[in-house]
């Protein structure tokens, strides 16, 4: 087996891992029961599998400006995915839309909402 058909192999099966993440994604939103726990299912396994695409795509091409082209891609979705989770999950709770009794840590609102101290002791 030379080295192309492994990158080929490797390119498969990285598509096809990141197509389920996208899948799994994809019914987390639909399935879960609020939008915390929504946006944690839209997030997490969506960059995950968008990484795992952009790998196999790089490994099956292998053309150093698509490469260039595709870790640009991978780095602007990390880093928006996790700046828009946040400024949703924020505007959520301040529109009163979370509920408050599956939260364990409650840091937004302005009484004490735990009882034991945080940190390092």
């Amino acid at each position: 087996m030379s080295w192309t058909q492994l990158a080929d192999l490797a390119a498969a099966v990285c598509i096809l891992l990141g197509a389920l993440l996208a899948l799994i994604a994809a019914i987390g939103v639909v399935r879960l029961p609020d939008l915390l726990t929504r946006m944690h299912a839209a997030t997490k396994p969506q960059v995950l599998g968008t990484v795992l695409v952009m790998t196999g795509v790089a490994l099956r091409l292998r053309d150093p400006g698509v490469v260039g082209m595709l870790a640009l891609i991978v780095l602007l979705q990390m880093a928006t995915s996790v700046v828009s989770s946040h400024m949703v999950g924020r505007a959520s709770f301040r529109a009163g839309q979370v509920r408050h009794d599956l939260l364990v840590v409650d840091e937004l609102s302005d009484g004490p909402s735990h009882e034991e101290p945080r940190g390092a002791p």
